[in-house]
């Protein structure tokens, strides 16, 4: 019998916090999973600690890459994956322990292809949980269920985070449609997360924070996105090409053009180093127009002070906008 929900975890030296992710998960309530660790070419214990929770637990399959990078280890994963839903989990976060039981529920209640739930930010440094009420906004969600993208007020791109670990996902809906993540460093679940968001017809939610995101972590993708400063243009770019290629481009444009200034905005004004200049440059010189955003006027836009940012950056240098001035 297939299981009833395929857990695809991808696994990159994360010695020091893969056993308590890897016990939130082989403790969790829901019984009848698979869980799927694809190791990306590790070069600490990471890969020594999977095996030993595969001796322990035959659900625990292990697989071995070459460092590729997270989007190609849940490729992977995917590709083996049998079971009727599926979730893609970060192995530095960890999870309430009936998180699939309540998302695998309510996705059976509803015949859902999609169920998003709430998480939390853990905050190591000071050992305390913090409540992020934007990772899904209530408030643009319609009374009934289930529900699709047009049915939600405000905009689509907003009302849940473009990232998977939150969130169950039917597998016959995702290989129906071919959706995989993008191979790239960072920004690459957006692509599938935005497209499976706007194609599902039966979309739940579950109104709990079931899942805890780590942060602080020095090493972690976050803090290091100087090194793919332009993976979120690359994985905006193939959000508006997968928009066309569904017929949904037209009907979508606005909310994706203003998704697209929040999301350029957002990687600017939190990306650290040397490579900040040359995106400020490259959005000013070229990002802005390929994506949509230039030459639109100001009532077009939501967020009137995203736009009041955007104006300030294509009427001055970088310097003028980044660089504090010495009193």
């Amino acid at each position: 019998m297939a299981p009833k929900v395929s857990v695809v975890l991808p696994v990159y030296n994360v010695g020091k916090y893969l056993r308590q992710c890897m016990d939130s998960i082989v403790g969790q309530t829901l019984e009848e999973i698979e869980i799927i660790c694809v190791d990306d070419g590790s070069s600490d214990d990471s890969p020594q600690i999977l095996q030993e929770y595969a001796r322990k637990d035959p659900r625990v399959r292990v697989i071995c890459q070459q460092n590729q990078g997270a989007g190609a280890a849940r490729n992977h994963g995917l590709s083996v994956a049998q079971g009727e839903y599926l979730s893609f989990l970060d192995s530095d976060d960890f999870f309430e322990i009936d998180m699939l039981e309540k998302s695998y529920q309510k996705a059976k209640e509803a015949r859902a292809q999609m169920v998003v739930f709430r998480s939390d930010q853990y905050h190591e440094d000071r050992d305390e949980f913090v409540k992020v009420k934007w990772t899904l906004r209530q408030g643009n969600l319609p009374p009934y269920r289930p529900m699709n993208h047009r049915t939600f007020t405000g905009n689509v791109f907003k009302v849940f985070v473009g990232w998977a670990w939150d969130k169950l996902f039917e597998r016959n809906f995702i290989e129906g449609h071919g959706l995989r993540f993008q191979e790239q460093r960072t920004s690459n679940d957006l692509l599938f997360v935005f497209s499976a968001l706007v194609l599902a017809q039966r979309i739940e939610i579950v109104d709990e924070a079931l899942a805890h995101q780590r942060r602080n972590l020095k090493e972690s993708l976050s803090n290091t996105r100087e090194k793919s400063w332009q993976c979120f243009y690359e994985a905006l770019k193939a959000l508006k090409s997968n928009l066309e290629t569904f017929g949904l481009y037209q009907e979508l444009e606005q909310d994706y053009i203003n998704y697209a200034l929040h999301f350029c905005l957002w990687n600017l004004d939190t990306i650290t180093g040397e490579k900040k200049e040359t995106l400020f440059d490259k959005l000013k010189g070229e990002w802005f127009e390929a994506l949509g955003i230039r030459g639109r006027k100001e009532e077009y836009f939501y967020n009137k002070k995203e736009y009041g940012h955007y104006r300030e950056i294509m009427g001055r240098s970088f310097q003028e906008v980044y660089v504090p001035c010495e009193s």
